[in-house]
């Protein structure tokens, strides 16, 4: 982005500032994704481009959250110093029009990328369009012609194959925000080079995350030692014949997480030494944590976190790494009686002196409820897309950013 002469020349710039949602006010409840888009902003306008800014705000599946952003251009306001302005269209005679008033160190916001039927997932799914088939996609033919330069900046939707991401390269001088190359720089230092010992904390809900990365970081020998969580852990131990009991197997079950249990098995099989699994696990009795040895199961109990000895083993091992990853939280820890590993681990990372990158949304709340997140080397913005960044897959905005 360095090298563009952007002095009086209009800018596209694509960030993604969507933002979680208060779910009564439909007011922005978290600023993270828009604070860490303005240095990028800023650069821009102290070189004198007129800004012309495009963003999206929840998709189809999220519609309680595809609403306006005005309030983001507010928000970018204050964070910049300087008014960004804001029209509610996305590539309209309106949104035409407010690119043309820009005057030289001017930003606009426009509407809602999502407004529009070609950028949501559902037609990305359906649709399966090529860059070069966009051309024609109603936000390029009338935004394109209106400018000079086009700036990516939004490393969270990388793994999007939509016009606004990876269209606009087609037919415009191009670049990376700054944020887009602090994300790949970040990730790709875990990925491709990190101090030994690395260590993945693998946890969470959502384990096809999880079982994603874990292959790539095992076959590549990036990770030394991968700590399993939550429902990861629990699918390792049912990967080695260990009944967890009738009630969690069938919770696991009925969501259909126990198609992992064949690639744990064949992760234990070939890389048994570079995987930590839990010892004990925790769970709720007359309103108290309790705790069992997993050399005591079955049992019929939801289990909810994992216990003290294995958060004890798991600490000593993040003691002695150079570098950790982290993606989801070690238990359920929006219930203080489940919080106990998930405390314990960040606050091993925060003491830490290791480089340390965390990242998706669930992580990133449960770093920011126990520890200051300053003490993480790196905090990224994306979630999806750090995951196949991660996984080894090629992002869509990656690729179309190299082809040309």
């Amino acid at each position: 982005m360095d090298e563009l002469d952007c002095k009086g020349k209009t800018v596209l710039l694509r960030v993604d500032i969507n933002s979680p949602l208060n779910k009564d006010t439909k007011k922005i409840a978290n600023e993270n994704r828009i604070i860490k888009s303005i240095p990028t902003i800023k650069s821009l306008l102290d070189k004198g481009a007129k800004l012309a800014i495009i963003a999206h705000q929840g998709d189809t599946l999220d519609y309680e959250n595809l609403i306006s952003m005005e309030e983001h251009a507010e928000k970018l306001s204050l964070y910049l110093g300087q008014k960004v302005g804001y029209v509610d269209d996305v590539a309209g005679l309106a949104a035409q029009q407010a690119v043309k008033d820009l005057n030289p160190g001017e930003a606009v916001l426009l509407g809602n990328v999502r407004y529009l039927t070609e950028e949501v997932s559902t037609f990305e799914n359906a649709v399966k369009l090529k860059p070069e088939e966009m051309l024609q996609t109603y936000i390029v033919r009338n935004l394109a012609p209106l400018m000079d330069y086009y700036v990516n900046d939004a490393f969270a939707a990388a793994h999007r194959n939509s016009p606004s991401m990876v269209a606009f390269q087609e037919v415009l001088p191009y670049a990376g925000g700054l944020l887009l190359m602090e994300e790949v720089t970040s990730l790709s230092r875990v990925l491709e080079s990190p101090a030994k010992p690395c260590v993945f904390v693998l946890g969470g809900a959502k384990i096809s995350d999880a079982f994603g990365m874990m292959e790539k970081v095992l076959e590549s020998g990036t990770a030394d030692k991968i700590l399993t969580c939550g429902i990861t852990g629990e699918i390792m131990l049912m990967a080695q014949g260990i009944s967890l009991g009738k009630r969690k197997e069938d919770f696991i079950k009925s969501r259909g997480l126990d198609v992992f249990i064949k690639d744990a098995k064949k992760y234990i099989e070939l890389y048994r030494d570079k995987l930590c699994w839990p010892k004990d696990l925790a769970y709720e009795k007359d309103g108290a944590r309790k705790e069992l040895n997993v050399d005591d199961l079955p049992s019929e109990e939801m289990f909810m976190d994992i216990g003290e000895k294995t958060i004890a083993e798991y600490e000593a091992i993040i003691a002695s790494a150079k570098t950790i990853f982290v993606n989801g939280p070690a238990g359920a820890y929006e219930n203080p009686l489940f919080e106990k590993a998930t405390s314990a681990i960040w606050e091993a990372i925060a003491e830490s002196s290791a480089y340390s990158v965390i990242g998706g949304g669930d992580t990133v709340a449960a770093a920011q409820k126990f520890i200051d997140t300053k003490n993480i080397s790196y905090v990224s913005t994306a979630g999806g897309a750090m995951v196949q960044f991660m996984s080894g897959k090629k992002l869509p905005l990656i690729t179309a950013m190299e082809r040309k």
